[in-house]
């Protein structure tokens, strides 16, 4: 016997699919509004010591010498005690003083470019900066690397690891000469090589290389980049609108030169003089041209406080929406993007808030939003989140701070159709997940966070990824316990745990045994349920603020929901029915709310009765108060609103399986509106109409009251039109009918009505006339199991019966 494709599925797991008795209920998800002003934090954001959006930046705040040691790499000490010569004149210690070698592994020969210290000196000039005595305030590494001398410890005590830069410091008499080389050189962080009068050194190997590198380099330094830096001199002392351009156009080629020369990032060792040329060129106070200073300073890898403030000049920049263009055609994006990559926090914790921060404003352009995308944002998110996750107590807050800039990022990349997949790939819904756990009580990344997740469980490959997600059930049940005062955090936790139970059984049973599922669920319920108060009432000290109406029935909505959904797993709907305190709150809303105000809080609470009704246990608390319920269903019957009248006609559906409900339907003439319903273009309003005619027809007293509002006559038209297309309705219409006769006892049919009814029979219990309709094989298959389940039975018995009895009435 030929195996089932275990794919398709059989027509009995077809129809119940379809128009089931439980309903899942769907709702709009709660919408966010833009941030019109771009800083760090919202207006309403309640953070202790946040770091401030707003500060002025100058040429002072930054420090020209930049010398912490490219890598944070601790190398390994050489094996020979290195001996200095002092090559110098005495009595004129910058006589000759070497220049730093291009590579640590290249040590270099003799002195070149003399001449060219003299024009960097010269009085007033930008480019006075760096001059090449150097300073003693710069961090050394502790442990030289290959083809570099290690420090003495008298050398290493000469120099400060800790204190930033203080100013050119002129060695005085008590200097040796060994200090004055390490002097020398503050922006490579290698050791400084003999002076080339010395000929007490010994020759080193690879030094004829090495000389032509530094030949090289000193021509292009002395030729090219001095040229350009004087230029940059003479244009900002222009001063005028037109010297901007100019400005940048001098940055890009110093940029484009450096490059070609292989000396950007930290190589490049006079790279101080350019810093500091760049440096003063910040206080003209240009957008434009502090984008380009930004760009070359990122691209020579400043560090410590110089990356802090450059960070804090491209955020000030992006802090004003029309400098969005200027961050397009450029690599400053990379540049921040490669800093969230390399740093730390524990080192550059400021900095990197200040990167977020700015990508953050520029993530609020759909245009950069998308350059962010392409650019593996996510991917950069999800290391940098990494990172955060394992920081020191300590650091903490700023790490805090940080998640607040990143997740609002990552909130508006969820927009994107493009970026869903990416949030699946790189596992960023349980990375969030650990996030919450660490930050339970940080309020701004909690609700950035419920609005990643409210935005993307919307979606079925996020709804799955964040499902299975270890945890996420009970973690979002303790976030509703703590923060049950703050509304929009609330509304979205709820929103997404609605959306994770609207389509699968599993997640409705695992988090219904979630520890204190329910009683979280029902505190909130009692909190948000807005009972009517007197005017100015006075809120006691310590109690919660009253909560505003609007708010309220929006909580409820989410919440209300999540019941609906939760409780059709049959393992879950039982004891949720049994819960007289869920079935009061659920009454009681009813009570206090009207359609007009509260239609789809209303509409959604009635779902969530029907829902509980399809469970008549004797221990169901809804059979027990199945008359109140009935009445409170009077009011969605009767109101003007379709949604409303649908899910009370659903309610009456379930409840007339209880005689003393189909009485009082019969003493309250609910009976005529329901058969007025049949009238309905809607098969959904027909279907459940025909729901509660059939059960209604069941006591002989009901269905005189049917036939005398021409119930049989309608189920016919209803048949006619709506039953090729939708086989379940027409198997419902069926046994309405086949109810109405008493099994044949009642004359009920008109003749006519008898004989179209056994025409249209006829017509579709012929499977080919009923099926081969439609070339859509899918549609034909579900048609063809709701025909053979639903149909086919109840008309194959009914049309037996009227073609052996005489009904007509």
């Amino acid at each position: 016997m030929p195996r089932r494709n275990a794919l398709r599925k059989t027509c009995a797991e077809i129809v119940n699919e379809v128009r089931q008795s439980l309903r899942v209920q769907s709702t709009h998800r709660p919408f966010t509004p833009r941030d019109g002003h771009r800083q760090l934090f919202g207006s309403a954001s309640i953070r202790d010591n946040r770091p401030p959006s707003a500060f002025s930046l100058h040429a002072q705040s930054f420090d020209a010498s930049d010398s912490r040691p490219g890598s944070g790499t601790r190398l390994s000490p050489l094996d020979h005690k290195p001996t200095f010569s002092v090559p110098c004149d005495a009595d004129n210690p910058f006589k000759a003083l070497p220049k730093p070698p291009t590579s640590p592994v290249k040590p270099r020969r003799g002195l070149a470019g003399a001449g060219v210290r003299a024009r960097l000196l010269r009085p007033g000039s930008l480019t006075r900066l760096p001059p090449l005595e150097g300073h003693r305030n710069v961090k050394e590494p502790l442990n030289a690397g290959p083809g570099q001398k290690q420090l003495s410890a008298k050398q290493l005590s000469s120099t400060d690891h800790t204190a930033g830069y203080s100013g050119p410091v002129k060695p005085g008499p008590h200097t040796t000469a060994s200090e004055r080389i390490v002097q020398s050189d503050v922006d490579s962080a290698v050791r400084p090589k003999d002076c080339k009068e010395d000929s007490t050194t010994e020759p080193e190997r690879g030094d004829n290389k090495g000389n032509k590198e530094e030949d090289a380099e000193s021509l292009m330094w002395n030729n090219v980049i001095v040229p350009l830096l004087q230029k940059l001199e003479s244009a900002a002392a222009g001063g005028s609108e037109g010297s901007v351009d100019r400005l940048c156009d001098l940055c890009d080629r110093l940029h484009g030169t450096l490059a070609e020369a292989d000396m950007l990032g930290r190589r490049c060792k006079k790279r101080s003089g350019i810093l500091r040329t760049l440096f003063r060129l910040i206080d003209l106070n240009y957008a434009q041209l502090n984008m380009h200073i930004a760009q070359l300073c990122l691209a020579l890898c400043v560090s410590g406080n110089n990356l802090l403030n450059i960070c804090k000049l491209i955020f000030q920049i992006s802090r004003t929406e029309s400098n969005d263009i200027l961050f397009q055609n450029n690599s400053v994006i990379d540049s921040l993007l490669r800093m969230l990559s390399n740093e730390h926090v524990s080192a550059s914790g400021e900095a990197i808030l200040y990167c977020v921060g700015t990508l953050k404003f520029l993530s609020g352009n759909t245009e950069i939003l998308r350059i962010l995308l392409d650019k593996s944002f996510i991917c950069v998110a999800q290391k940098l989140i990494q990172k955060l996750c394992v920081v020191e107590e300590t650091n903490l807050p700023i790490a805090g701070h940080i998640l607040v800039q990143l997740t609002t990022i990552l909130r508006n990349l969820a927009d994107l159709s493009d970026s869903r997949p990416l949030f699946v790939s790189f596992s960023i819904l349980p990375a969030l997940c650990q996030v919450l756990q660490q930050h339970c009580e940080d309020q701004d990344v909690c609700m950035n966070i419920s609005r990643i997740y409210s935005k993307l469980s919307s979606y079925s490959e996020c709804r799955l990824a964040l499902a299975q997600t270890p945890d996420c059930y009970q973690l979002f049940l303790e976030l509703l316990s703590k923060h049950h005062q703050k509304q929009d955090l609330i509304v979205r936790l709820l929103f997404t745990l609605g959306n994770l139970t609207a389509k699968s059984d599993e997640p409705r049973l695992e988090l219904f045994q979630c520890d204190g599922c329910m009683r979280t669920l029902l505190r909130l319920y009692d909190i948000y349920q807005r009972k009517d108060e007197p005017p100015h009432t006075v809120v006691q000290k310590g109690a919660s603020p009253p909560v505003r109406p609007q708010v309220a029935d929006d909580v409820l909505v989410k919440l209300v929901r999540v019941l609906a959904n939760m409780c059709i797993h049959p393992a879950v709907g039982p004891p949720v029915a049994a819960d007289t305190a869920c079935i009061r709150l659920l009454m009681e809303t009813l009570e206090l709310r009207t359609v007009e105000e509260s239609e789809e809080l209303l509409v959604n609470v009635a779902a969530v009765i029907n829902n509980l009704s399809f469970y008549q246990k004797e221990t169901s608390a809804i059979k027990h108060n199945q008359l109140h319920i009935a009445k409170l269903m009077l009011k969605l019957l009767l109101s003007s609103s379709t949604g409303a009248m649908l899910e009370a006609v659903r309610v009456y559906g379930n409840l007339s399986h209880y005689e003393d409900v189909r009485n009082f339907i019969v003493r309250n003439k609910v009976h005529q509106f329901v058969v007025t319903l049949l009238d309905s273009k809607s098969n959904e309003m027909c279907f459940s109409a025909c729901g509660v005619l059939t059960n209604l027809a069941l006591d002989p007293p009901s269905r005189v009251c049917l036939m005398v509002e021409g119930a049989s006559a309608k189920l016919v038209d209803c048949l006619r039109d709506f039953g090729l297309g939708d086989w379940q309705l027409a198997g419902q219409i069926c046994k309405a009918v086949w109810n109405l006769t008493g099994g044949s006892s009642e004359k009920v049919l008109y003749t006519e009505e008898r004989e179209s009814l056994l025409e249209m029979l006829a017509a579709y219990l012929d499977e080919e006339e009923a099926l081969n309709w439609t070339d859509n094989k899918d549609l034909r298959d579900f048609h063809r199991a709701c025909w053979e389940l639903e149909f086919l039975p109840v008309a194959q018995k009914l049309m037996k019966m009227l073609q052996s009895a005489d009904l007509t009435a």
